[in-house]
Formats: structure tokens, sequence, C-alpha cells
């Protein structure tokens, strides 16, 4: 009989009691230790947010720090109750087996009801350990959600979209990924140059159209808009390109507003200008505007 068992044996029901209580509390302050340690290491210096709130720097040594506290969260509760069952019941192998074999027929009587569960935590090992996505990504999910990943879980990936609005996609639904490698959509605007008319004062106004519209939507405009040198076409005509960086979604603030906009300062020019001479088209590497 060891020194443990004699001093359980010794004490009463409630000094048992105390000692349990004792035991999870003291589990309780180690998870907390755990995870308070887990986000010092994160917030200190490693993480980065944009203008927009978003993680931009190392979101995969954020993710694995998270996941580690997970883990070690659960390993200690589990020892915990372990240790607890052992000191209430330390030679009594027949009771222990028997909550050990409730516990089996529990689990498995629940397995048919948490397999949505497991495919969450398996996907979500999978994403965390791959290059599909991965913390502050802008990503479309196929289900209707377009936005930048906050977080990735064992459950839950959480998304943050255009409304600033928390979307949490069960990890099995991710079936499909697409990714904006930019952090956005690259739109490119020909704008066409009246003829006869002075192209260094239609330049200055193209690009004060789309430098004001960018302080205006700066929300989905992502950058200053970039622009190109003054081609001209085998039709005698000439036109600027412009590049804008909009977020994913919001192709519409080109196409419409800014190209509403852009009409009405060429009609300066030309009375006659029209929308078809604003060309709008999009890219999916980074390229200069040329």
């Amino acid at each position: 009989m060891n020194t443990i068992e004699v001093f359980w044996k010794s004490t009463d029901h409630l000094a048992r009691i105390a000692v349990i209580v004792g035991l999870a509390f003291l589990a309780h302050l180690i998870v907390k230790f755990v995870t308070n340690f887990s986000e010092a290491l994160i917030t200190r210096g490693r993480e980065k947010k944009d203008r927009f709130g978003f993680v931009t720097r190392q979101p995969k040594f954020i993710t694995l720090t998270r996941l580690i506290a997970s883990t070690v969260t659960f390993v200690i509760y589990a020892v915990a109750v372990y240790i607890i069952i052992t000191l209430e019941f330390p030679n009594d192998n027949g009771t222990l087996q028997t909550y050990i074999g409730s516990a089996a027929v529990i689990g498995l009587a629940l397995s048919f009801g948490v397999q949505g569960l497991i495919q969450d935590v398996v996907t979500g090992i999978t994403l965390i350990f791959s290059d599909a996505m991965d913390v502050g990504d802008s990503v479309d999910l196929m289900n209707g959600v377009i936005g930048r990943v906050q977080r990735i879980g064992l459950r839950f990936t959480k998304v943050i979209n255009f409304y600033n609005q928390e979307i949490f996609v069960p990890n099995r639904n991710l079936a499909n990924v697409s990714r904006f490698p930019h952090g956005g959509i690259l739109a490119c605007a020909d704008v066409q140059i009246p003829a006869k008319s002075d192209q260094n004062a239609v330049v200055e106004t193209i690009q004060n159209v789309a430098k004001g519209i960018q302080a205006q939507f700066d929300a989905i405009i992502l950058t200053d808009p970039v622009f190109g040198k003054v081609h001209a076409t085998p039709g005698n005509w000439k036109y600027l390109r412009i590049q804008f960086k909009i977020w994913p979604g919001q192709n519409s603030i080109i196409e419409t507003t800014f190209a509403s906009q852009m009409v009405a300062a060429m009609q300066a020019f030309d009375s006659n200008y029209a929308n078809w001479q604003i060309v709008v088209t999009y890219r999916t590497m980074e390229s200069a505007p040329g």
C-alpha cells in the first residue's frame, strides 16, 4: 500500500471532495496559463493587422499556436480526470472498468451523431497544414461566402465579409476554396481619350477622377490606383489604363460608379462620349497596367 493510498483511505469523504475540487481548480489554472501564454506569443510582434484589422503576418504560426494550445488543454483535462478516478478508486479495478466500459458505450452511441464533428476536425487539420488557404487570405468559399479568413479552427473557419460580419463556416463544408492571391481583384479600366482634345488635360482629369473615387470608396478600393501610359491602337484611337485592387465581389464600383463618373468628366471634352468607350477587364495575376 503506497503513501497516496494510505492518505486517501485515512481521510474522510469531505476531505476527498476538497482534494478533487483542488485538483480540478489546479487543472483549470494550468489551462488558463497555457491559453494566455499562447496568446501572448501571438501578440508579441508576431500578429500584425492592416488598416481593415486583418492579420497580415505569420498567419500559420498563429493557427498552429492555437491548435497546440487546444491540444495541451485537452491533455491536461484528460490527465486530471484520470488522476481523480484513480484516487477515488485506487484498487477497485472493477469499478474503474465499469466507468470505462460505460464511457465506451456512450462514446459508441454518440459516434453516430458526431460524424460531422469528425469531418470538421479532419478537414480543419488538413487546412492548417496545407496551402489551401491561410489566415489573412481573401477567399470565395463557393457557398455565397466571400471575405478574409480571420481564423482556422478545428471545427469552424471564421471569415469576415465586406459588411464586417463574422461568418463561421463548418470545415466539412469547405469543399471548394478560391483564393485571391493579392488580397483582392485586380480591375483594369481602359479609358478612351476623346479625339481632338488636349491629351495632357484629359490624362490629368482621368487621374483626378480615379484618385477621387478611391478616396471616396477606400473600403472597397484597397490601394491607390496605378496609372499606365497612353496607348495608341490600330483603330487610330488612344486610351489610358488604370489598375484598381478592389474587394472581391464589389466589381460594380468600377463597372458602374467609376464608369459613370468618368463618362461625365470626359463629356467636358466630347459631348458624345459614351459608356462603351470605357472597358473594364479583370486580372488574376499582379501586373503593371502598361
